[in-house]
């Protein structure tokens, strides 16, 4: 058996002892957490039903197919490979989705292609954004994004170009 199967049994043990010593009421405070996590999943229900529906309507209707396939030569000409935008368009809106799309470039292409490293980077070094901002901002009540998807959806886009400059130069 390795260190990290003992981790979360040890912890859990940890936090009973030094409860017990601190004469703290930890089926209580348990209690009041779980409450806490259902306001919160009550909050951030309907934006996450939006998010799905809105997700599983634009893969169902292809719009991620047409956008990829109308900005496959520009990116092309910029360097990116035109195999990975699919799942440059799909990585801020869906995890599970781009994942599908990675496991899929892979099995095309092969992991140690060429291609299939720069989805790697791209994937790794990009956000779920919508997903995340459904999530964090549902949770928290906040209603207006402002600068947050503008600049996070910009930061995804450095990620989808670097990913494929760092493998056509380091790689």
């Amino acid at each position: 058996m390795s260190v990290g199967e003992y981790i979360v049994p040890v912890v859990i043990c940890v936090v009973v002892v030094f409860g017990a010593f601190q004469k703290v009421d930890l089926f209580g405070s348990f209690i009041d957490g779980a409450k806490e996590g259902i306001d919160s999943l009550i909050k951030m229900a309907p934006s996450l039903i939006a998010l799905i529906i809105g997700v599983n309507m634009l893969e169902a209707s292809g719009f991620f197919q047409i956008v990829s396939d109308w900005l496959s030569p520009v990116c092309g000409m910029m360097g990116i490979p035109p195999e990975v935008v699919p799942l440059g368009l799909m990585r801020p809106v869906t995890g599970s989705g781009s994942f599908a799309m990675l496991n899929s470039i892979y099995e095309q292409y092969g992991a140690d292609s060429m291609i299939g490293k720069a989805a790697s980077i791209m994937a790794g070094s990009t956000e779920t954004t919508f997903y995340a901002i459904a999530v964090y901002y549902g949770a928290a009540g906040i209603k207006k994004t402002r600068y947050t998807i503008p600049a996070a959806l910009t930061a995804d886009m450095a990620g989808m170009f670097l990913s494929a400059w760092i493998v056509r130069f380091f790689g």
